[in-house]
């Protein structure tokens, strides 16, 4: 197993079990340690990657959890299974706050899906492709020019009013 698909494997299971405990903050530095000597030894040069991906999701946690909702709207996020919401939660801090540089988007998307397949049921895989793609769609392909949805609805409305002074114009004619 690669390393940092290791490290993301660490970082879901950490994040699962922190969840678990009511999200008590006062465990999750225990967790992360216990996992990382259960499931990572050797692992030191990635620790930091392990670390940077939990406290990036902790620190997010309501961005990242209204973004699932508004992303899986018919999925309340306490109905989502522990562990589609620990790999929603971990695949979305990369793709909307990591680094684009070092993970790519596709990258980020494509290892959630991976975790759901391993760790998550029959249909896991593709409920985190769902969701996660259709973060990516909303948000536009990096280095593409994809509209944004506002950006769509702003030129829609610009249009509509520019024809409605064409309209008055020819009525006053």
């Amino acid at each position: 197993m690669a390393s940092r698909h290791l490290a993301r494997s660490i970082a879901m299971q950490s994040l699962f079990e922190w969840d678990f405990n009511k999200k008590d903050p006062l465990l999750l530095d225990a967790i992360v340690e216990k996992n990382i000597q259960e499931f990572g030894p050797g692992l030191e040069e990635e620790i930091n990657f392990v670390s940077r991906l939990i406290n990036g999701v902790v620190n997010n946690l309501e961005k990242i959890d209204s973004i699932i909702e508004k992303a899986a709207p018919e999925w309340p996020i306490d109905q989502i299974t522990a562990v589609d919401r620990a790999v929603l939660r971990l695949g979305l801090y990369e793709l909307l706050f990591g680094n684009t540089e070092e993970v790519p988007p596709k990258v980020a998307i494509n290892e959630a899906i991976e975790l759901a397949k391993s760790f998550g049921g029959d249909s896991s895989g593709k409920f985190v492709n769902g969701v996660l793609g259709t973060v990516y769609r909303e948000i536009g392909e990096p280095g593409k020019d994809h509209p944004k949805r506002e950006e769509l609805a702003k030129k829609r409305a610009e249009e509509e009013l520019k024809q409605k002074e064409e309209e008055k114009k020819e009525e006053n004619k």
